[in-house]
């Protein structure tokens, strides 16, 4: 059974910083998964954040978080980070990690096969 546990969601001040944490098992070889941040913010629709890739496959940030999110991943762990920086506002949501089979990073929700039950991120004015 494969389950992808997050953690480190939190309140925050406005251009304060948070470090989510996604650990993944049951997954037969996290190497072969993308694995990826979405969010979501009440009355909105999930969407993508950051997606960190199988080797070779690369990293890729939505352009709202470039520059101030930074995804990395632990193989040894099957762990992947998401360190937010400069928080804002509008960063608010809960944030979910996911698991998408997959030699190339995708964007969309829909191709992802496994997710976690999100934390939430609150960022105060």
């Amino acid at each position: 059974q494969v389950q992808l546990e997050e953690s480190g969601g939190g309140l925050v001040q406005a251009g304060g910083s948070l470090r989510l944490s996604c650990t993944a098992s049951g997954l037969t070889s996290f190497t072969n998964y993308v694995m990826g941040w979405f969010r979501q913010a009440p009355g909105k629709e999930r969407e993508f954040v950051a997606a960190y890739g199988r080797i070779g496959a690369g990293i890729y940030y939505a352009d709202s978080v470039k520059g101030r999110f930074t995804i990395s991943g632990d193989n040894a762990k099957k762990t992947v980070y998401l360190q937010m920086n400069s928080l804002k506002p509008e960063d608010t949501a809960v944030y979910y990690c996911a698991a998408d089979y997959s030699v190339v990073i995708r964007t969309s929700s829909s191709t992802y096969d496994y997710w976690g039950q999100g934390t939430q991120v609150t960022v105060s004015s």
